[in-house]
């Protein structure tokens, strides 16, 4: 064995020890984008049910206004109320899916050795602002 091959096994434990820190704060990002994601889901279902219920009550108030018709005016007068319970349905379903995005939030802890340390003087002392 020569000098050279020493220093190059070192060189390469270095890198390969480089490569796993900078693979842990991969996956630190990658599972804070998926947060992130699951809550513009939970944000676009909501739009989701929002923009149905909507539909739903303009289209029972345009049955109402533009047919004389009462099968017609009976089916915009349905499309009303069932058009308020799919909007109060959506959002009641938006904040319980929030609470459960935000509970696992919180729950969550990271992995790397920087973000554990931080998260740990961040248990210890609170109040400490870095």
């Amino acid at each position: 064995m020569n000098l050279r091959g020493i220093l190059h096994r070192k060189a390469k434990k270095e890198i390969k020890k480089e490569l796993k820190v900078q693979e842990k704060q991969n996956v630190e990002i990658r599972d804070s984008l998926a947060m992130e994601r699951t809550k513009l889901a939970n944000e676009r279902t909501f739009l989701a049910y929002s923009r149905t219920a909507m539909a739903l009550v303009l289209a029972g108030l345009s049955f109402i206004k533009f047919f004389e018709d009462v099968f017609y005016q009976g089916l915009g007068a349905m499309f009303i109320p069932i058009g308020l319970v799919v909007g109060f349905i959506g959002y009641r379903k938006y904040t319980k899916k929030g609470e459960k995005i935000e509970s696992h939030t919180s729950a969550y802890t990271p992995t790397s050795t920087a973000h554990a340390e931080i998260a740990a003087q961040e248990k210890k002392d609170p109040t400490a602002n870095p």
